[in-house]
């Protein structure tokens, strides 16, 4: 019987070839390190006569891959809600105290591009394909210019 580590070499490039087929483009670590625990679980559970281990450990390591793409997801989606519904309070006006008043000073100061993301982002709730179809961009763009323009925020208002 080989040991893990052996396994663990000779399906590597499986793992690589399952980041490139679900278009994994970041955190490839963190998906690297669920084929691995995937490999290593499909690899205590196999049993030899039920057929063969390749097949099984592909799906084990797709099946945990996609399993930590959904839970990104969800997470994602839970924290941009919730940014968008502060953001959207804190822009509709209301200055209960003084962070909502620095907040909508510091989206004056945007340039008109950043302002427009803003409006689309957290006041329509439009989608990150739809902002990238506004904007011409592909959706990792805008990611990241979501990414600069809050980073650009906090650091305007001090956090």
């Amino acid at each position: 019987m080989l040991e893990f580590e052996d396994v663990l070499m000779q399906y590597e490039p499986m793992i690589s070839h399952s980041l490139r087929k679900l278009n994994i483009y970041r955190d490839h670590e963190q998906y690297r390190q669920a084929g691995r625990v995937a490999l290593w679980q499909a690899w205590t559970r196999f049993d030899d006569e039920k057929g063969d281990f390749t097949p099984f450990a592909y799906r084990s390591i797709r099946g945990a891959m996609l399993d930590e793409l959904k839970r990104e997801s969800r997470f994602e989606e839970n924290v941009m809600s919730t940014t968008n519904e502060v953001l959207v309070f804190f822009i509709g006006g209301a200055e209960v105290d003084e962070g909502f008043g620095r907040l909508h000073d510091a989206i004056e100061q945007l340039d008109p591009t950043e302002k427009k993301f803003v409006q689309w982002t957290f006041l329509e709730g439009c989608s990150l394909a739809e902002c990238a179809d506004r904007f011409g961009i592909s959706v990792p763009g805008v990611k990241k210019r979501r990414e600069r323009l809050l980073k650009k925020l906090r650091g305007m208002m001090g956090g």
